[in-house]
């Protein structure tokens, strides 16, 4: 994805959230240089990889397959280890309408998926196979607010504004908005989109940016590559 792009839709990103009374941490709103300027401060952000994200999953083609992120708060691996401590993520994100975030499940993250407003939310689920793979046959059994939802193999969930669904680690799940675009609200166990993501296709969990312009905001997997002369 081309830098310019990615701050054309961080931009629209933040006036759609902002449509529905959302309110962004001030970090959000961090320039690179103030980044910079505040590195010693900023640890735990680049550590734990709060922020932007914007991701095309290295397809080059964000408007049909794609996802609009913002993660504002997130625990520690270590925790997970130790069962104490912050054991929790939150994201904010944007599915467009008909913008596809494409089959995977996670090893470790259970995840409540919300959807805070606009379109519906629309989700495609299969049951995880033993060898980890999806389970073709097998039902899906997923709670919706609490109620128990039972589904066949790849029957689609739609949950329309202030509905959720509890996922956990053994869901297969793909989704996108319907009839208008979607901004949906994630609580989870530590979230780790390095290493927690498989996916049904072998795609990449993060784009490869082509710098055109200089950054209006740092993306999560800009920081490694930006703070690497503090190493």
């Amino acid at each position: 994805m081309k830098r310019s792009r990615v701050n054309e839709i961080l931009t629209e990103g933040d006036a759609f959230i902002r449509s529905f009374g959302y309110v962004m941490p001030p970090f959000a709103y961090l320039s690179p240089e103030e980044m910079e300027a505040r590195a010693a401060d900023l640890t735990q952000i680049r550590e734990r990889r709060l922020g932007w994200d914007v991701t095309d999953y290295g397809k080059g083609n964000f408007d049909s397959l794609g996802l609009f992120l913002f993660t504002v708060r997130n625990g520690d691996n270590a925790d997970l280890a130790s069962g104490r401590g912050m054991l929790y993520a939150e994201k904010i994100m944007i599915s467009r309408r008909d913008q596809i975030s494409p089959m995977h499940r996670h090893n470790i993250k259970a995840e409540d998926i919300i959807n805070r407003g606009g379109g519906t939310l629309t989700l495609q689920l299969f049951s995880r196979a033993p060898d980890g793979g999806i389970d073709e046959e097998a039902p899906v059994s997923v709670f919706c607010d609490g109620i128990a939802r039972t589904l066949a193999a790849g029957d689609k969930l739609r949950l329309t504004p202030g509905e959720s669904v509890t996922l956990m680690p053994n869901h297969w799940h793909a989704f996108w908005g319907e009839g208008a675009d979607v901004l949906i609200g994630e609580v989870s166990t530590v979230n780790d989109d390095v290493t927690d993501n498989i996916f049904r296709e072998p795609i990449g969990r993060f784009s490869t940016i082509e710098e055109d312009e200089a950054p209006m905001h740092l993306l999560v997997s800009d920081y490694d590559r930006f703070f690497a002369r503090e190493g």
